[in-house]
């Protein structure tokens, strides 16, 4: 069974009250979630029950040691996520022998989080879990739940690889939510190419957040990476100090400047600077409006095996990670500025605080004036961050405090999106397009969640898709939510979960059809690599290491790379293998929790970053390079007087350099060679040629066809979210107006993942959608030679050089048959 349902509309209670009875009953239950907010939340729920005939226990990456062997043999509620089952549960069955026999129900949770190369590795783990269950008798009942899903019996079905039934209909009471789609203005400044540049989204959301958080609007302000929300709380947390500072000056000070409407807003240390309201239309100030570059500069908008970021992906052999998988990738934010590379946008703004009696009324601050100034002293502890890194019990405490209403603003990454219980939000800020419709109304839920009314922002990034939705929202609004796109079929997926299973017990004949169709040739292949020994009896893992570590079901490509301070020894933290050649390579800046340091020496084989506290006023941005070829065509279709195709192929990259700007400006100060292996990935892309002669017109009418074809290729890249269940940071593209293997103008968009992910055959098969949105994308952009907002990318390894706007839109036209 599937339900597929809003948020806050009783889907907890409806898979609740069958697993409670089955453990009343003598049964067991089995909790799945993606991330462990949520099962400490479902936890802390059951507790509150007081039925002591449930005996329920979280066994994750937080649970101690000493605790494990007695949720192993005394609970009959378990709560845990993927990693913990693939790792630990399955391969140590024997362990829970006692469990599996008598379990009856298994629930998973959020499930619309399993998408992608993720969500492919969790169908695979479901079938071997039901194997497993299978060996000790039980046939437990698998009830699925997710905010929204389209169509959601078939999703379930292919995530468990058993029949389901559905149910889709909402009649749950809810208060009325307010939604904004927000678009930061213009700025003077200039960035690549001296195109204009917008004020940073993730600057903007800090002052919002913290104009809320004045106003005693309980806030939740989502930020699509760690250190984003490191800098969006730190941001906040800074303008709250000054009006504290600033508010309690009139207590001492009768001239203070706060009493009159033009007085300036006067730091702690004497400086000053206007104080814009987020809805004064005037634009921002130089100094307000830092736009500080994307991280990750990915040669052609080349996309993550290597994710360039720091999306909240735990550590696979012990999760400590709140995570939370609807979103896959993202850029790391600025470690110096409230700008975050990849996340652009900002705005000021103050809102009038409960309680705090106003005065003049036109005054800037002037509703923020308390009575005694003793009440402000704490403004600045009212927020905080939260996200994957920290303590556990760091975690459970942030969740109590905004739940009690003590703290009265969060900047989170994703990791709070999935179900957690914190009723009593009134507001919800939304630092960039969240990756599809789903999350996107999965984290509006997160206000309003006891009937109230509730507010929604959604502040574009200078992104192309971002800009598309804000200037067409009727591609948000009365539109299903997005199909959700895994492959178990994928080989790199499939075989490692048959080594997987065969390790934990021996595979037959009869297990196959749970493995697929393509089980048995795959199984062949294993064997002649030497990983598998086939016997009469099946087939069997016979070698000493671990199945489960061929398997990397989060994606972060290898063992996690060890941040350690140089002078310390201490231990700052992890960072995916496959991100570490982006984010903490010799000479980067790396942040963590508030502090700066920067990279002394990347080395890969002792898998160490040394890092050194430092305070720079620059901020530093991957470069690679990108080569791509052809290794097999699987499908092509005519489109317009050009051929669209998908297929394998081969992606190499190489990170060559990495740039270092000015925090203030944008300048660049400069590039900085490095000397790091190339990496080389096999995926699957969508690809569309044309012929000479359909080009041949737009050559002779001045059109730059590499720079039209580059552009073309970014905002192709831009927009695939929309029509496949992906982000951007999930997706590469390489262009060229001669490839190798064509002979012909050609533009790819590829998987980042090894062995393809399903977007890019998403894109092959919505191509005509796809392209058109695409093209009216660039059109409609207010910019004259092209933007970050059309056609721009932060991924670029070529400094978005060389770029075609006029150009691109007549190759789209050309391509569609519209020219």
């Amino acid at each position: 069974m599937i339900i597929s349902t809003g948020t806050a509309s009783g889907k907890s209670l409806a898979y609740l009250t069958p697993a409670v009875a089955s453990c009343l009953d003598g049964g067991t239950v089995l909790y799945l979630t993606p991330t462990k907010a949520l099962a400490a939340d479902q936890l802390r729920g059951l507790r509150e029950l007081r039925m002591t005939q449930v005996r329920a226990a979280c066994f994750d990456g937080d649970t101690p040691f000493e605790e494990r062997a007695w949720v192993r043999q005394h609970a009959n509620y378990v709560l845990t996520n993927p990693d913990m089952l693939h790792r630990s549960v399955l391969p140590r069955h024997s362990q829970w022998s006692s469990f599996f026999r008598r379990l009856r129900m298994v629930v998973v949770d959020e499930c619309h989080g399993y998408r992608g190369v993720f969500g492919s590795h969790v169908a695979q783990i479901l079938r071997r879990l039901r194997r497993v269950c299978a060996r000790y008798g039980s046939q437990p009942t698998f009830l699925l739940a997710s905010a929204t899903a389209s169509e959601p019996g078939a999703f379930a079905m292919r995530l468990t690889g058993l029949e389901m039934d559905e149910v889709t209909v909402d009649a749950s009471p809810k208060g009325s939510t307010t939604i904004a789609l927000w678009e930061p203005p213009l700025t003077e400044l200039r960035g690549e190419g001296g195109a204009p540049v917008r004020r940073t989204a993730t600057a903007e959301a800090a002052d919002l957040l913290a104009d809320l958080v004045l106003a005693d609007v309980r806030t939740l302000a989502f930020v699509r990476s760690r250190r984003g929300a490191e800098t969006v709380a730190l941001s906040a947390r800074a303008k709250l100090a000054d009006v504290a500072f600033s508010i309690s000056a009139p207590f001492t000070s009768p001239s203070n400047p706060f009493t009159s409407p033009s007085g300036p807003f006067t730091s702690p240390s004497g400086g000053s600077e206007p104080t814009p309201s987020p809805l004064d239309p005037s634009p921002p100030t130089p100094a307000q409006a830092t736009r500080t570059p994307a991280d990750t500069n990915l040669t052609d908008d080349t996309a993550p095996t290597d994710p360039a970021n720091d999306t909240d992906l735990p550590d696979p052999l012990n999760p400590t990670d709140d995570t939370a998988l609807t979103d896959d990738t993202a850029p790391a934010a600025d470690p110096a500025s409230t700008a975050g590379p990849g996340l652009r946008s900002e705005a000021a703004g103050h809102t009038r605080a409960a309680g705090h009696t106003p005065a003049a009324a036109d005054s800037p601050l002037s509703w923020a004036i308390p009575d005694p100034p003793d009440l402000v002293a704490d403004l600045p502890n009212k927020i905080a961050a939260y996200r994957a890194g920290y303590l556990a019990e760091d975690r459970r405490l942030l969740e109590k405090a905004l739940r009690a209403g003590t703290l009265m603003g969060l900047a989170t990454t994703n990791a709070l999106e999935l179900g957690v219980d914190v009723s009593g939000l009134d507001a919800v800020l939304i630092a960039g397009w969240p990756g599809t419709r789903a999350s996107l109304w999965q984290q509006a839920g997160r206000a309003g969640r006891d009937g109230q009314d509730a507010l929604a922002v959604l502040i574009a990034r200078d992104d192309p898709l971002d800009t598309y939705l804000v200037h067409h929202p009727q591609a948000l609004f009365g539109q299903p939510v997005e199909a959700i796109v895994l492959d178990p079929d994928n080989p790199y997926v499939l075989g490692p979960h048959l080594c997987a299973a065969a390790a934990e017990i021996p595979l037959t004949e009869d297990d196959l059809p749970t493995f697929g169709a393509t089980a048995p040739d795959l199984l062949s292949d294993l064997v002649a690599q030497g990983l598998l020994r086939r016997r009469p009896a099946g087939w069997f893992w016979t070698r000493r290491e671990r199945a489960t570590d061929l398997a990397d079901i989060r994606g972060g490509g290898g063992a996690p790379i060890q941040v350690v301070e140089s002078s310390t020894g201490r231990l700052l933290g992890s960072v995916d293998e496959s991100a570490a050649h982006t984010t903490v390579h010799t000479g980067a800046i790396y942040l963590h929790q508030g502090e700066t340091f920067l990279v002394e020496e990347l080395d890969l084989e002792a898998g160490v970053a040394l890092v050194a506290g430092a305070n720079p006023d620059y901020s530093t941005f991957a470069r690679d390079i990108t080569d791509i070829s052809i290794l097999g065509t699987q499908r092509s279709q005519p489109l317009g007087p050009g051929t669209l195709h998908f297929g394998e192929v081969e992606v190499t990259r190489q990170v060559v350099s990495y740039l270092m700007r000015r925090l203030q400006s944008g300048e660049m100060l400069g590039d900085e060679p490095l000397d790091l292996p190339p990496r080389t990935l096999r995926t699957r892309a969508v690809w569309w040629t044309l012929p000479a002669s359909a080009v041949a017109p737009l050559a002779e009418a001045g059109i730059d066809l590499g720079g039209a074809a580059h552009a073309a290729e970014h905002a192709a890249i831009g927009l695939l979210p929309l029509f496949a269940t992906c982000d951007r940071w999930d997706i590469g593209g390489v262009s060229t107006e001669l490839h190798a293997d064509t002979g012909l103008l050609t533009v790819f968009v590829y998987d980042g993942h090894e062995g393809g992910a399903g977007f890019a055959e998403r894109g092959y098969a919505r191509a005509t959608d796809w392209l058109t949105a695409t093209r009216e994308a660039i059109a409609s952009c207010e910019c004259e030679r092209g933007c970050p907002s059309c056609i721009q990318s932060p991924k670029c390894g070529n400094g978005n050089e060389p770029l075609h706007k006029r150009g691109a839109i007549r190759l789209l036209n050309t391509l569609l048959g519209t020219e």
